[in-house]
């Protein structure tokens, strides 16, 4: 299985901290993973009574009639984590401005794995700032490959 990223994360928010978590999932929806039917597109992390819950991750049915009927493809799944790493996610996430989002789904040892970052989000200055930044490593770049030395 490829690895599954959350695309466009790295344009809107800066990662502080990452953390490898497990997920509660059934039956069909290990099957419709390995294929790659999921989203991890709009979903985050919160806890909840001192569990750590990704919500909105889409996750298709793996066949069409192979599923219970009040399925809900974008329910919250439980992460598996221990208690000092969820005392660790409450400590950040109570700080003004960090938020936990998935970042990429990933097979390790037969078993599916999802990453989450602790993450603050860009601010508008931030992300012209980060664009000057590029333009002049690339006009940099640019002027060294055409000097002659």
């Amino acid at each position: 299985m490829k690895p599954i990223h959350n695309k466009n994360i790295i344009y809107r928010f800066s990662i502080l901290e990452k953390m490898q978590a497990g997920i509660s999932l059934l039956g069909f929806e290990v099957k419709s993973i390995k294929c790659g039917k999921i989203s991890l597109q709009g979903s985050f992390v919160k806890i909840r009574n001192n569990e750590a819950i990704l919500s909105g991750a889409d996750i298709s049915p793996y066949q069409k009639g192979n599923f219970k009927d009040d399925y809900n493809s974008k329910r919250d799944r439980k992460l598996l984590l221990k208690k000092d790493e969820i005392k660790r996610l409450i400590g950040l996430s109570a700080q003004k401005g960090l938020t936990i989002i998935p970042l990429k789904l990933y097979t390790k040892a037969n078993l599916i794995k999802l990453e989450i970052g602790v993450a603050r989000g860009f601010k508008k200055g931030d992300k012209r700032e980060k664009i000057k930044e590029k333009e002049y490593a690339r006009r940099k770049d640019k002027l060294l490959k055409n000097s002659k030395f």
